[in-house]
């Protein structure tokens, strides 16, 4: 039998005003931060999709506040869909890479959606990164982190107390017995600080 392609799962949440980037909506108003939120996951899963022409790649859309069909008819038919379920984030990280192991995956790779800089280099360096190590993670500034994956099962890493950092995550791989690999630092999009950072990248280009 064929082995399963790799996988990139997205964690992202529906764009809908007022639950969508609620600490941007001072600067941006509830629709304006909806909009922001539905143009990162879009560049998000277009660079995905541009890697999954160059590798065996399946890319999986987990939803928050959002339906599988809403999903659908947000970013269209290609994405696998699915919702991330109940539990906090570490518990629906742990469950959603554990699922794609469960299924044959061999590499696996999860992200979050409010990264602007989380581009296709990067995400192929995070697949090729698992080719010789366990767990690979991509820091974010805040120090926590915007993407973890793993090339084989390993119960407990995000478990309550140990996925909220990426010092508390390396740690407990560390007790684990993982090997690690580390992405560059990328910065988050989630506050007014972010945007104006961001904001002044795109007028330097």
């Amino acid at each position: 039998m064929d082995q399963a392609p790799d996988r990139l799962i997205i964690f992202t949440r529906l764009p809908q005003a007022g639950l969508a980037k609620t600490r941007l909506i001072p600067a941006l108003g509830a629709e304006g931060a909806a909009r922001l939120q539905s143009l990162l996951a879009e560049r998000l899963l277009a660079r995905a999709q541009r890697l999954a022409q160059d590798m065996p790649l399946a890319i999986e859309v987990r939803l928050t506040d959002g339906t599988m069909e809403e999903g659908q008819a947000w970013l269209g038919p290609g994405p696998l869909y699915s919702e991330q379920g109940a539990g906090d984030l570490g518990q629906r990280m742990e469950r959603a890479l554990g699922r794609a192991l469960a299924q044959g995956v061999a590499r696996v790779v999860l992200a979050g959606s409010d990264i602007p800089g989380l581009d296709r280099e990067i995400l192929a360096a995070a697949f090729a990164a698992l080719r010789d190590h366990d767990l690979v993670l991509g820091p974010a500034a805040d120090g926590g982190y915007y993407l973890v994956g793993l090339s084989r099962p390993t119960p407990g890493l995000l478990s309550p107390g140990h996925w909220r950092t990426l010092q508390a995550v390396a740690q407990r791989a560390a007790e684990l017995g993982m090997s690690r690999a580390l992405l560059p630092k990328l910065h988050d999009l989630d506050t007014p600080a972010d945007l104006a950072r961001w904001q002044a990248h795109l007028e330097s280009k």
